[in-house]
């Protein structure tokens, strides 16, 4: 087997559409030789799906991060199919309408709860659930929006996504001598289910095209995928804590 990943076993989340990130990585991951396993949360069979649209058909198992259940039940769910874990995606993110789209000044602690812990505090549990089935070596990739900054519309979102960044420095802090990486993919714009779900997301796309130095392709994602699956691979092996800008240098642009 060859590839950049050869032999690597992947787990990876977030998988709903053709059109995700995470189904880019996932694609990328099989063509570069790693076997896939995905999770799907509430209509598993849409997922199963979309699995079939892979290389090859990847097995489906049902986690909510939020379930605590589910949780515990992961190492057991993995091991119907594989053995153990060389790398995890976390490609989840959910905040209820009331936090987005200017909603800021506004949205209740319970939404905005939900918010944090579907999209913060799940990147250090689903991390700790699949722990044993890591060995030094393995590697956590999660996905974000550059946090640095306030984004119109992106309200309580944004504050969720950086702490998830600050997430991913402490579990880079407590997996570290565990030989296990912790990093982050931060992506620009792209027109994914997610995108989609917050209120005006659609004033970003103009502006990035626009200021990007290396330009900016609104629908595709395989950029920030091959990313990820740089940093699932053994080529970054002194690399934790981080976060790569795939967003065609917006982020280093003034003006």
């Amino acid at each position: 087997m060859s590839g950049l990943l050869a032999g690597k076993r992947l787990l990876v989340t977030g998988v709903i559409t053709d059109a995700s990130i995470a189904f880019s990585v996932a694609r990328l991951a099989q063509e570069n030789g790693a076997q896939v396993i995905l999770t799907g949360y509430g209509r598993l069979s849409l997922v199963e799906r979309i699995a079939k649209r892979l290389p090859e058909p990847a097995p489906v198992i049902e986690l909510d991060v939020t379930n605590r259940d589910h949780l515990a039940a992961l190492g057991d769910r993995v091991r119907e199919h594989v053995d153990g874990l060389d790398g995890i995606v976390h490609s989840i993110g959910f905040a209820p309408q009331s936090c987005l789209g200017g909603g800021f000044l506004d949205a209740p602690w319970e939404d905005v709860a939900t918010a944090v812990h579907v999209s913060t505090y799940s990147y250090q549990a689903l991390a700790t659930a699949a722990l044993p089935l890591m060995a030094s070596g393995s590697s956590v990739v999660g996905l974000t929006f550059d946090a640095t900054k306030a984004w119109p519309v992106y309200d309580w979102m944004g504050v969720a996504k950086a702490g998830l960044e600050s997430a991913s420095r402490y579990l880079a802090l407590h997996l570290g001598p565990k030989g296990i990486r912790s990093n982050l993919v931060a992506a620009g714009p792209l027109r994914t289910v997610a995108a989609k779900s917050i209120p005006g997301f659609e004033q970003f796309e103009d502006a990035w095209s626009a200021r990007a130095p290396l330009g900016w392709n609104l629908t595709d994602c395989e950029p920030a995928a091959r990313a990820c699956l740089a940093l699932l691979s053994d080529w970054f092996p002194a690399t934790t804590g981080e976060i790569v800008h795939v967003d065609g240098g917006y982020h280093a642009i003034g003006a």
